[in-house]
């Protein structure tokens, strides 16, 4: 069997827009129902939804069926966690409050194996399609898709030497915890947040490397994609559920 390919990773490459979800419920139908929806890619949250690592493989499985990448974002840039996710399945992951070259360079060892980095070697896993894919620990770097958070002020000094770490596919702005370093926790769409956003995306475009955001403001969005936003996050899975809940009460009261 051949190592499956990465549809998002090549996306990026030939500089497609792609366009995906936040999924912070760990219900396997749920994810099957939004997998279905079109999207080029959904994002499991283990960071701030109640998921860890492994509970990611059953929802990895539920989407598998559909022409849309599973993205996992694990709690930290802590290799422990990021092994666990690779074997489960993962092929594009997205690193929380990376600070600074140094630390992308530990997550970029962290997805790969010696002597290029740390990632421990297990050959009967799902990653490996239990054995069946040849050559597995040789050509895995080649479809695994290593995306990077930046989310502080500090962070967003340090783009151009982050994109310069070899193994980098992408840089995402987190408005959310950006908005909070600056002084305006609460409040991502703040103007000062906002214009810090739109600077750090045409500098992580002119470094060279596709840029990402999310944001429940879609105005926002719109402004980010014309600031050149390559992957976005245009909702989140709760917030939909919630949304549409509230209309249709308001529809009837």
């Amino acid at each position: 069997m051949d190592l499956p390919k990465n549809a998002f990773k090549a996306a990026l490459k030939e500089g497609r827009r792609q366009i995906g979800l936040w999924i912070s419920i760990p219900e396997a139908g749920l994810v099957e129902m939004l997998a279905g929806c079109g999207y080029d890619w959904i994002l499991l949250d283990t960071e701030h939804a109640a998921m860890g690592a492994v509970e990611t493989m059953p929802l990895m499985q539920a989407s598998a069926p559909y022409p849309v990448t599973t993205i996992i974002r694990p709690g930290w840039n802590n290799p422990v966690e990021i092994k666990k996710m690779l074997d489960c399945g993962a092929q594009t992951l997205l690193i929380p409050y990376v600070q600074n070259a140094e630390e992308a360079r530990a997550a970029v060892a962290a997805v790969r194996y010696p002597p290029a980095g740390i990632r421990g070697v297990a050959g009967i896993t799902r990653a490996t399609r239990f054995g069946a894919v040849k050559d597995y620990a040789r050509h895995a770097h080649e479809e695994i898709c290593l995306l990077v958070q930046v989310e502080t002020a500090q962070a967003l000094s340090q783009i151009e030497e982050i994109a310069k770490v070899e193994g980098v596919d992408g840089i995402f702005i987190g408005p959310a915890d950006l908005a909070a370093s600056m002084g305006h926790a609460g409040e991502p769409s703040h103007p000062a947040v906002r214009a810090a956003v739109m600077d750090g995306l045409r500098r992580i475009r002119a470094a060279g490397i596709p840029p990402g955001i999310l944001s429940l403001d879609q105005a926002f969005l719109r402004e980010a994609a014309e600031a050149g936003a390559q992957f976005i996050g245009v909702d989140v899975d709760a917030a939909l559920l919630r949304n549409g809940a509230l209309a249709r009460r308001a529809e009837w009261k």
